[in-house]
């Protein structure tokens, strides 16, 4: 593996789980607060979460780097700014909607997230398909927490 591949997929995949790092320390379901919530029958178990987001954690690592590799200059400047900004929303969700107990600060900031995933991809696909292609789970995965959140802000308002 070239040193440039090499550092950009060391990037990515550090970037990506400092992003895990920095949304799970806000997440704590043992709360009274989160317990008491009402929930929509299909919302999976908690063990689901992690099950599902470790590789997908991981298909962003590689989407990224993937992309990243065929980019130059400006492009790749641009994508990396996507990039960043999605990780950053996507911690930033654990934040709104553990941290501050809000249920309908949360909806707001998976609504972001998911405008957020159509931009990487959008941007991502003009460079790399393959890499587009790679964030679609994400962005599906991402889409069904806006649903569950939408329906546990309803329940709970």
């Amino acid at each position: 593996m070239s040193t440039r591949r090499w550092l950009t997929y060391t990037a990515t995949t550090a970037a990506v789980t400092a992003t895990a790092a920095a949304g799970s320390v806000a997440v704590n379901t043992g709360t009274r607060w989160y317990q008491t919530l009402s929930k929509p029958s299909w919302q999976p178990p908690s063990w689901a979460f992690g099950a599902v987001w470790t590789p997908l954690y991981a298909s962003i690592a590689y989407a990224g780097g993937h992309a990243l590799l065929r980019t130059r200059g400006r492009d790749r400047r641009e994508l990396i700014a996507a990039f960043g900004t999605n990780l950053a929303v996507n911690a930033a969700w654990n934040w709104l909607f553990f941290h501050r107990r809000s249920v309908h600060a949360g909806l707001a900031g998976t609504l972001v997230l998911d405008a957020s995933n159509l931009d990487l991809i959008r941007r991502t696909a003009r460079h790399d398909r393959t890499a587009a292609a790679t964030l679609v789970p994400y962005a599906a995965w991402c889409l069904f927490a806006t649903a569950l959140n939408g329906a546990i802000a309803r329940r709970n308002s």
